[in-house]
């Protein structure tokens, strides 16, 4: 690469090996690979969408429709497809669910985007336009939302099914959802003013193989799967004081490499009576504590278990940190790291019981203990994994819907209406910033395209249909994809959070923005990333979502 000087002599300003995309083709490449990962996800929106099996690199095999997931598992090597990947992150962190929407709108956007670029409208006037585009959509959602009460467990049941509807947790989501809506509201603290803060702290999730999903259960407190130290321990202990102990209760090992000469057997017996002596003692500091019951975050010796047993003491070791944190929220309790400084209120309370049918531990506190664990249960690892992900999502949306308090109608329903206002706003924005919320309003009637698509429906009539009811004044008129009617989904039961839909807009607008702002791409080496491929040919896309190659002859 050179640029040339005044006398006519050519400046290297870049290395051999360097390359570079420079303006329409750069935009084309980054709007080809964004595209790409919107393009990736569509499938799996809605209640009708497919799953995607994820085969790792190690061959384990991750089976879901979840978007974040898919795009995480996804071995992308793409600078700017990794860029609408963090979109997909974005909205799982900030609303819980919505990740196939906001990335299907940025590719959308982008697609449109690309359309106006080929009519020599500049890419500032479509940033510009996508963020009036933007901003009014947000205002739209917020006058459109309806409030819901924290307390009104009908309508955060339907957010719930809603949220699962299409997941591997559908097949019992009436009965999940009951759980989930209980969970959230255990854990929900009002505050000052209009606000609820939900603690998802004291909210643990544990998963089961071998039982069906409608076994799934609600417990107020923590499940603990682990055995007993040993087989002559009580099994349950009702009001129990609880130590929660973060130290071994093994012989203390020399920090240093030791070496023992023994030159006759009444040293070595002497060395073992030592060992022993210290084990005796640590039992004797825990046995001083008062305690019924020990969890050990660490190991236990098997003559400190033999002792603890004839005390009638039950022990539990290796409980994970987690666990530890939360069981000390249960029975108010410290974790304690040195038993020569215990104090008694470092000491818990609370019932322990032990389910032999599940091989778990219940530990249930008092009344003013509101840690709660879900309990899911799958016949399959894969089954319970996909449960675990679609039951997560929903209760991220429940909390935030009780956080925030608003409801949308779901089924494309938000989305026509907000589009059919940014037609009428656009009316109002002088300029060629007026074409890009125009196409910023077309950008969001994917979704219930998507959704009719993977319903196997037809998308446009759908779509028609759709605009013809919003025009008639139907604002809750969405996509019902099991009848394939358009109808007030609000009153269907399919409700979705107004904080997700407006995260979403947000994030997939500024994913778009900040694609169509670049204008040159420089790579420091070949710009395919894929390293097994170095023949990168012009034209030839992303290479298959491994790395950049198809830029390599475009200078």
């Amino acid at each position: 690469m050179s640029q040339r000087m005044a006398q006519g002599q050519p400046m290297i300003v870049m290395s051999d090996e360097s390359q570079r995309v420079k303006d329409k083709d750069a935009q084309e490449y980054n709007i080809s690979a964004a595209r790409a990962v919107a393009e990736a996800v569509r499938s799996t929106l809605g209640p009708k969408g497919m799953d995607k099996m994820l085969v790792d690199s190690m061959g384990d095999v991750t089976i879901t429709n979840d978007g974040v997931t898919i795009l995480k598992e996804m071995d992308i090597d793409n600078p700017t497809a990794e860029m609408i990947i963090e979109v997909a992150e974005t909205q799982e962190d900030e609303a819980g669910d919505g990740t196939t929407t906001a990335v299907a709108v940025a590719g959308e956007l982008l697609k449109n985007a690309q359309d106006l670029l080929e009519q020599d409208i500049h890419p500032t006037a479509i940033i510009k336009g996508f963020h009036l585009a933007s901003q009014q959509a947000r205002e739209e959602v917020d006058d459109i939302a309806e409030h819901v009460e924290p307390d009104d467990e009908a309508l955060l049941q339907k957010v719930a099914e809603t949220s699962m509807t299409g997941k591997g947790a559908e097949l019992d989501k009436e009965h999940l959802g009951q759980l989930i809506v209980e969970a959230i509201q255990q854990v929900a603290v009002d505050t000052e003013g209009d606000e609820t803060l939900v603690d998802m702290d004291f909210l643990k999730i544990e998963t089961q193989t071998g039982r069906s999903a409608s076994e799934s259960d609600l417990l107020k407190g923590a499940v603990i799967d682990k055995d007993p130290v040993h087989d002559d321990m009580p099994k349950s202990v009702g009001d129990a004081d609880v130590l929660l102990l973060n130290e071994a209760v093994e012989v203390e090992e020399a920090n240093v490499d030791t070496e023992v000469n023994v030159t006759d057997p009444s040293q070595l017996q002497q060395f073992i009576e030592q060992e022993e002596a210290q084990l005796k003692q640590k039992v004797e500091q825990i046995i001083d504590t008062g305690a019924d019951v020990v969890f050990c975050q660490k190991g236990i010796d098997d003559m400190a278990q033999h002792y603890l047993a004839k005390e009638g003491i039950l022990a539990v070791r290796r409980v994970k940190k987690s666990d530890m944190e939360f069981l000390s929220e249960i029975v108010d309790g410290a974790v304690v790291s040195d038993l020569d400084d215990v104090d008694p209120a470092d000491i818990g309370h609370a019932d322990v019981d032990r389910d032999d049918a599940d091989d778990m531990f219940y530990v249930t506190g008092d009344e003013n203990a509101h840690g709660v664990t879900l309990l899911l249960r799958g016949s399959t690892e894969h089954v319970v994994d996909e449960l675990e992900r679609g039951v997560t999502d929903a209760l991220d949306v429940v909390a935030s819907t009780v956080r925030d308090g608003r409801v949308v109608a779901g089924g494309g329903a938000i989305e026509v209406e907000v589009a059919n206002r940014l037609r009428d706003y656009a009316d109002s924005v002088e300029g060629r910033e007026q074409l890009a919320v125009e196409a910023f309003a077309d950008a969001l009637e994917l979704i219930p395209r998507v959704l009719a698509e993977n319903a196997g429906l037809d998308s446009i009539d759908t779509l028609v249909e759709l605009r013809a009811a919003h025009e008639n004044g139907q604002h809750r008129a969405g996509l019902n994809v099991f009848s394939g009617d358009v109808e007030d989904t609000f009153e269907s039961g399919v409700v979705e959070p107004a904080h997700a839909k407006e995260q979403a807009l947000t994030s997939a607008t500024e994913a778009a923005n900040l694609v169509l702002k670049i204008d040159d791409i420089i790579s420091a080496g070949d710009l395919s990333t894929d390293k097994g491929d170095d023949e990168g040919g012009a034209g030839g896309g992303m290479g298959g979502m491994g790395g950049m190659g198809g830029m390599g002859g475009a200078m």
